[in-house]
């Protein structure tokens, strides 16, 4: 008994340690930010990512090319809840927590993230604990943790 306890224990703290960190507040936007989301499968998916400001919230939603969605969480007061009827989704939260990251200018970086979470050089970041952030031309942002390579581009909008 007293083994499945400690076991149990371990679970619980090891879930918890390495998660990605979160802006201390999130980012302003004036307008939803449509953003293309190509990862590193086999058949070299492409997904829609919809980030959107609900006063001091943000609001993340995943596609499939089909318009059908994969995730959906809101950013409320520094936590992510569950937006919908979408099962939780930690892979997604980390993507999106990476993500936010990125496009945090660099002017904002030290007020909104604790030093000891992240480097930066010319072109490319590093954010704890796995993911390394490369800036390439055109606005094109690759992500990698070490178990998935994601590119990051957006959509051509109509003003």
């Amino acid at each position: 008994m007293k083994r499945l306890l400690l076991l149990a224990c371990v679970l619980l703290l090891t879930a918890c340690a390495a998660r990605t960190p979160l802006p201390a507040e999130s980012p302003a936007l004036t307008k939803p930010l449509p953003i293309s989301l190509q990862v590193s499968t086999a058949d070299g998916q492409d997904w829609l990512l919809v980030i959107q400001a609900e006063g001091s919230n943000l609001r993340l939603s995943l596609f499939d090319p089909l318009g059908v969605p994969l995730a959906r969480q809101s950013l409320i007061a520094g936590a992510w809840h569950n937006d919908g009827l979408l099962p939780p989704n930690a892979p997604a939260r980390e993507l999106f927590a990476a993500l936010l990251f990125a496009l945090t200018p660099p002017s904002e970086l030290p007020r909104a993230y604790a030093k000891a979470d992240w480097q930066e050089t010319a072109n490319s970041r590093q954010l704890a604990p796995d993911w390394q952030i490369n800036y390439r031309e055109h606005d094109i942002i690759e992500l990698a943790n070490g178990k998935q390579r994601y590119r990051v581009s957006p959509l051509e909008t109509q003003p």
